[in-house]
């Protein structure tokens, strides 16, 4: 797979030329100024060019864009701040502009964003959600083809160590919220602080649709996994970031792999989307083509993965499932997820998921049983998959608010609890 990432990027620099000519020749065909734009032929033909230059080019890294929220009813301003900053990854602090004290308090929430492919962008609607009631972090991870060779390794136990300082960073009082691939990572590093006796240890921590245990309801994904195991992906996903890129030389597991892996999962779907998507063109309806590229503009941006995190979480979660067996380690030293005691724990499951099956995230609640069964709670959503879980109708509904009211809950319970310690102090 040595060479499959110099292939791509020689038949992508291939295209350009026509590329730019379809660009020119849509352009042309919808001006106003030309006859011809008003024919049925020019706008097929248009159509085609859009669906032709949309389909050869690299998508960039999109922006989230939030800029507003409600506060008690009320509009506030939305700004981005980067608080905390590394080599493979940097969180955003979206700041609200409040004219006066909120009414209710405002918890810290860090959503850790899953490094599976797409950017942090894909939980936009994640984040809008939580705006108004919470003070929200979110990961940002780094594109690994954009880091260059001398910012070292970055690896499983170098994702959980981020985590831990994180968690140190922006606490006290931090809860944490893990979307999908890093529930794993999240409640490991949890158990690792909670071992340790670390004071910076989060409230709690929401688990959504993530991989804790691969073995109950094993999904397509799951299956793969176990099947062809570790070497198997070693051998076919790996790749070298060309020299074009700041990256140079890094082994990874290449973006467009993993779009081509995500796009045929659901192979009818898409073409059903980009047939729809001509025909609106063709038709001119502007609303439901603008929907479709705001989608895909998204959908279509992704990164690559550092070769030695893909490989190591393949082998650790999906094929030797460590952190169940009670094997896992960091740096070392053994994972017990018995150490979590404090932490408080909300599962969260989509009834139709088809990445993480039910029951692999809910297996949180039972591989920690010195936490205590007041911190924690578990939510299946009925008629949602792997993203309703953190997206969309329901989550906005009914998802979202449950998360708040369990973070607020925890909240307060460890205030309550802090409480006689202060006045024994």
């Amino acid at each position: 797979m040595d060479l499959a990432y110099l292939v791509f990027e020689g038949a992508r620099f291939m295209m350009a030329p026509a590329r730019v000519a379809a660009d020119l020749t849509r352009a042309g065909l919808q001006n106003p100024a030309n006859p011809l734009a008003y024919a049925p032929y020019a706008r097929s033909v248009a159509a085609g060019c859009e669906m032709f230059e949309r389909a050869t080019r690299r998508y960039g890294k999109p922006a989230f864009g939030l800029t507003e929220t409600l506060v008690d009813g009320a509009a506030v301003p939305v700004t981005e701040r980067v608080v905390w900053q590394r080599p493979f990854c940097r969180v955003i602090a979206f700041d609200r502009g409040f004219p006066r004290p909120p009414a209710e308090p405002q918890p810290k929430l860090l959503i850790v964003a899953p490094m599976s492919g797409h950017y942090a962008t894909l939980l936009r609607g994640t984040v809008a959600a939580m705006l108004p009631r919470h003070q929200v972090f979110v990961t940002d991870w780094s594109d690994a083809r954009m880091v260059p060779l001398m910012a070292g390794r970055f690896d499983l136990d170098g994702y959980i160590d981020y985590l831990k300082a994180m968690f140190r960073d922006l606490g006290p009082d931090l809860h944490v919220m893990a979307v999908c691939q890093p529930a794993v990572p999240v409640i490991a590093a949890v158990a690792v602080m909670e071992a340790e006796s670390s004071a910076a240890v989060p409230v709690s921590m929401t688990l959504m649709g993530g991989p804790i245990d691969a073995r109950r309801s094993p999904t397509a994904v799951n299956c793969l996994a176990q099947e062809r195991g570790q070497a198997w992906f070693a051998k076919n996903t790996i790749s070298h970031v060309p020299p074009i890129y700041p990256g140079a030389w890094r082994r990874v597991y290449p973006g467009f792999l993993q779009l081509s892996g995500f796009m045929a999962m659901n192979l009818d779907r898409h073409v059903d989307a980009h047939s729809d998507m001509f025909d609106h063109l063709v038709k001119g309806d502007g609303d439901s083509a603008e929907k479709h590229r705001a989608f895909y503009d998204e959908y279509l941006a992704v990164m690559d993965l550092t070769a030695e995190f893909y490989l190591q979480t393949v082998e650790t979660v999906f094929v030797n499932h460590d952190l169940p067996k009670g094997t896992m380690r960091h740096r070392g030293k053994p994972v017990d997820l018995g150490a979590i005691r404090r932490c408080a724990i909300l599962a969260v499951e989509g009834e139709n998921d088809d990445i993480s099956g039910v029951g692999q995230t809910r297996a949180a609640l039972d591989l920690t049983p010195n936490l205590p069964e007041a911190r924690k709670a578990y939510h299946l959503q009925a008629g949602v998959g792997h993203y309703g879980v953190f997206n969309g109708s329901r989550y906005r509904a009914v998802i979202a608010p449950r998360i708040t009211a369990f973070v607020h809950a925890m909240q307060a319970l460890s205030a309550q609890e802090a409480r006689p310690l202060l006045q024994a102090v």
